[in-house]
């Protein structure tokens, strides 16, 4: 086995006895009976809800994520769009430590339209940054209602305007074509985080929630930036392990602050399993690529 093969078997190796120890902590400070009967007890009406606002995010994920193909010269419809969206959720499950949903959708976007992978790598990665930039706006926004977070709002909100002026301004200066649609991506980035805050009020809903949210739903936007870290395997254990630590904080139910991301994670993982029929069924795309397939394309890049 030559070192790169080692490599990435070791980086696997690595994950998941990174996300077996955190799920480990996060188990040994959670009453397990009692998370067991909220999975069991959730009224199906508000999860229905849930998965309907999850949809809509995906829906508006791939609006989002159209705009800044378009402005580098892709035109396809929507309905195409949509599909390669659904297989890039799907890889991204059923290819943990591979090549990724963002991997797969570079690999056919470059195979179909022949467009350099550097362009359509950095479309994704503006996605991804958009998204980011959207959770950190609603968790400032959430923190003027948190009394127990001490930094008076000014200051978040501050490092956000300031940081939002030096993004444009590097993304105008160094990347304009991608800075074309500037608003109109972070409009739809900020849309679609909203859906999914929206999905896990209705989650907390499930269980005749009646105290305060906020505290829920920043720790929530917490743990969802705590996932994006490529630190475990598709982000279990971040989002729990966060959910735990602030639960004890924020003065939070822990059971249901956990509740809250087991929950949301099978909404997306059943979600993302819509693509297998894309896969199965479909002949418009390619069979996900070989890691050497990928490392040779990114070398062409």
């Amino acid at each position: 086995m030559d070192k790169q093969k080692l490599w990435r078997v070791l980086k696997i190796l690595l994950k998941i006895a990174f996300t077996a120890l955190l799920l480990w902590l996060v188990f040994s400070k959670v009453d397990e009976k009692k998370l067991k009967e909220l999975l069991i007890n959730s009224d199906p009406f508000y999860i229905f809800f849930a998965f309907f606002f999850y949809w809509l995010s995906i829906a508006a994920a791939c609006w989002r994520n159209l705009t800044l193909l378009r402005s580098i010269g892709f035109d396809f419809k929507y309905g195409f769009a949509f599909r390669l969206y659904m297989l890039g959720m799907f890889y991204n499950i059923s290819l943990p430590g591979g090549v990724g949903g963002d991997g797969y959708k570079i690999y056919i976007l470059r195979k179909k339209f022949k467009l350099p992978t550097k362009r359509i790598f950095l479309a994704m990665l503006f996605d991804r940054i958009s998204g980011l930039w959207a959770i950190a706006l609603i968790a400032v926004s959430l923190v003027i209602l948190i009394p127990k977070i001490e930094i008076h709002y000014s200051l978040p909100l501050t490092a956000l305007v300031l940081g939002t002026i030096v993004y444009y301004f590097t993304m105008r200066r160094f990347f304009p074509d991608y800075s074309k649609h500037f608003l109109s991506i972070h409009l739809k980035a900020g849309l679609v985080q909203s859906l999914q805050v929206v999905a896990i009020i209705c989650i907390l809903l499930s269980h005749n929630f009646d105290g305060k949210f906020s505290p829920y739903l920043f720790s929530f936007l917490l743990s969802t930036l705590a996932a994006n870290l490529p630190i475990t395997m598709m982000g279990i254990g971040a989002r729990e392990i966060v959910m735990n630590e602030t639960s004890g904080y924020f003065g939070m139910n822990t059971e249901l602050a956990v509740f809250l991301t087991v929950t949301f994670f099978l909404i997306s993982t059943i979600s993302a399993l819509v693509g297998v029929w894309f896969v199965c069924r479909s002949k418009e795309f390619e069979p996900a690529p070989s890691q050497e397939e990928a490392e040779k394309l990114e070398a062409n890049r």
